[in-house]
């Protein structure tokens, strides 16, 4: 008589090929038809030093500090608000903030873990975009941050849903380095 597989065995092969299927959806529907997207704001000047630092320099920016309900730790935050990022090390100290865009579809304030990471895909917007860093799903809809290849900064995309957080790309190359699959990213107001 053959052995039966317990049911928990089931259900986990059930759920993990159920977040394949989502992953594997996810990416089709940011390969669809998009709009092309116009620069609103250029990228900041590239550096002789184009490769960032396992730990990136700090940059001013006139930011505000750290929202105090965005946790300890290092740690990557995302304030809705304010359309800023903090990369945050170890002993809490900001070491670069900078401005983003969002999509239109913005994930909800929580903690969420890095997850999926690609080198170079097209974004939603039509835009071809490199770094990509996945760490949330609402609505059916991949929540990730990118920058744009050719250094733009688009508008959301009226009437599509999108979640794509667009940064500058010398920002988007030092949170690529700072952002490894694992890492924290808090979602705060």
């Amino acid at each position: 008589m053959p052995a039966r597989l317990p049911s928990w065995a089931w259900v986990t092969g059930l759920t993990t090929g159920a977040l394949a299927v989502v992953a594997v959806l996810g990416v089709q529907a940011d390969q669809g038809t998009k709009p092309t997207a116009s620069t609103s704001r250029p990228s900041a000047p590239a550096t002789a030093d184009a490769k960032p630092s396992a730990e990136p320099e700090e940059k001013e920016t006139g930011a505000e500090a750290v929202p105090a309900d965005s946790g300890t730790g290092r740690r990557i935050v995302y304030s809705l608000d304010a359309q800023q990022v903090w990369l945050v090390d170890a002993s809490d100290a900001p070491r670069r903030s900078f401005e983003v865009w969002p999509g239109t579809v913005d994930p909800d304030p929580g903690t969420y873990t890095i997850g999926t990471r690609t080198g170079a895909t097209t974004g939603s917007d039509g835009v071809e975009v490199e770094h990509v860093i996945y760490f949330a799903v609402k609505s059916g809809v991949s929540i990730a941050f990118s920058h744009a290849v050719d250094g733009s900064s688009p508008p959301p995309a009226e009437g599509r849903q999108t979640g794509g957080i667009r940064v500058a790309k010398d920002d988007g190359e030092v949170l690529w380095t700072f952002g490894t699959a694992g890492t924290p990213v808090r979602v705060v107001e």
